[in-house]
């Protein structure tokens, strides 16, 4: 029993990551926590809590309130730890400690210090934030400027931070960063501005673990030509190079800055790369791969087990970033492991996320009309010529498009 134990308490301390990883899945399991940008692993954004509910929420007043000072879009969650909610801000990416159980009383604040004439002018819309995690007694911000930082929990103060990128080129952070077992997962935006997507992870002590791009050479996008798929197939050597003309993939945006999922049984995450660069088609002939495309990559790791291309070639900078939402469903008389998105392009896709195949791919509005559909089998759409923004070889104002 005594080696067992001893056996137990070695092994603990050799994989810290690891037992902060097994608390925040606990964490996550309480409704009464909100440890992560969409709640939980999955990307459900639900919570199983009920003292609010359909019957009394007409009844719901307001207790207290929190100014943040800032007087742009907030378009993240806070977070819910035990007495404590974290909350954040748009650019300068403040971040507060707020005490529930004293009115909302600020604990501790942090206001990082950036360069706004470097940073602000290229966040191409508007100067967001979406989120902040948590793990290991440490909250995570991921700033505009690209610096991923590390603030205890208790304190606000810095643990440690890294700048991975450089706003004089265009590139900025306007995503959360995901914590998924013993990994921070952070990616990058600016594709307007030709930066190449990508997403970077760290462990818990600030150290770059892998880097993985939308576009480029294999290697470069950790992808494996034989054992990555798309549609079920390996998508074969220079996947990503053989689609773009010249050194375009260079500058070919796919950039990540949605919410991202998690299986922990599968060990895969996943999630959307965005619009390619430029924003002109006509200057990137070719599916462009892999922008708008959908991602399940091996944590561990970060090779690609799968991908999909929802919009090959995308003229209306439709993006693919949107949540990843993991549900177990039943089709056609089968349960699945699903990866359901719903597209800026006007359809719904719900893809096993086990294999990437696609299984389900619909509009979910009827008035998209630059499309007829998908073929299952291709996975390609059948695309409406009229709605194209490029003809013969010529730029064409397209009107009337759905969506916009």
């Amino acid at each position: 029993m005594k080696l067992k134990t001893l056996s137990l308490a070695m092994m603990t301390l050799a994989v810290p990551g690891l037992a902060a990883a097994d608390e925040l899945l606990e964490m996550q399991k309480d409704p009464n926590n909100w440890v992560m940008p969409a709640g939980n692993y999955n990307n459900q954004r639900y919570s199983e809590l009920t003292e609010i509910n359909k019957d009394n929420v007409k009844d719901v007043t307001m207790a207290w309130s929190f100014s943040t000072g800032v007087l742009r879009g907030h378009e993240g969650n806070s977070l819910v730890i035990g007495d404590t909610m974290y909350v954040h801000t748009p650019f300068p990416n403040i971040v507060y400690a707020l005490d529930l159980n004293n009115d909302g009383a600020m604990k501790w604040k942090f206001e990082p210090k950036q360069n706004y004439d470097e940073t602000v002018p290229v966040m191409c819309c508007d100067t967001v934030n979406r989120g902040l995690s948590y793990a290991d007694g440490k909250i995570f911000l991921n700033q505009a400027d690209t610096t991923l930082v590390a603030l205890n929990a208790e304190d606000g103060k810095v643990v440690w931070s890294d700048k991975r990128d450089d706003a004089k080129r265009g590139a900025t952070s306007t995503a959360a960063a995901h914590v998924f077992k013993d990994k921070i997962i952070v990616g990058i935006s600016g594709g307007e501005f030709g930066v190449r997507g990508y997403v970077q992870a760290y462990d818990f002590d600030g150290n770059v673990k892998y880097k993985a791009y939308s576009t480029g050479p294999d290697d470069e996008m950790l992808v494996d030509p034989e054992k990555t798929t798309s549609m079920l197939k390996p998508i074969g050597k220079d996947s990503s190079l053989k689609s773009w003309q010249g050194d375009q993939w260079k500058i070919g945006g796919g950039t990540t800055w949605g919410w991202y999922s998690y299986d922990p049984d599968l060990n895969l995450f996943y999630y959307g790369s965005g619009n390619p660069s430029t924003w002109n088609p006509v200057q990137r002939p070719g599916d462009n791969k892999w922008s708008m495309s959908l991602w399940g990559r091996d944590l561990d790791t970060g090779m690609a087990k799968w991908v999909y291309q929802m919009t090959p070639h995308d003229e209306w900078d439709y993006d693919g970033v949107n949540e990843v939402i993991l549900a177990d469903q039943k089709l056609n008389g089968k349960m699945r492991k699903t990866a359901v998105h719903f597209d800026r392009n006007g359809f719904g896709y719900t893809m096993d996320r086990v294999t990437g195949e696609l299984l389900v791919a619909e509009k979910y509005d009827p008035v998209v009309n630059w499309s007829n559909g998908v073929n299952l089998k291709t996975g390609l759409h059948d695309r409406v010529a009229k709605y194209s923004t490029a003809r013969n070889g010529e730029d064409v104002n397209t009107t009337g498009i759905c969506p916009a």
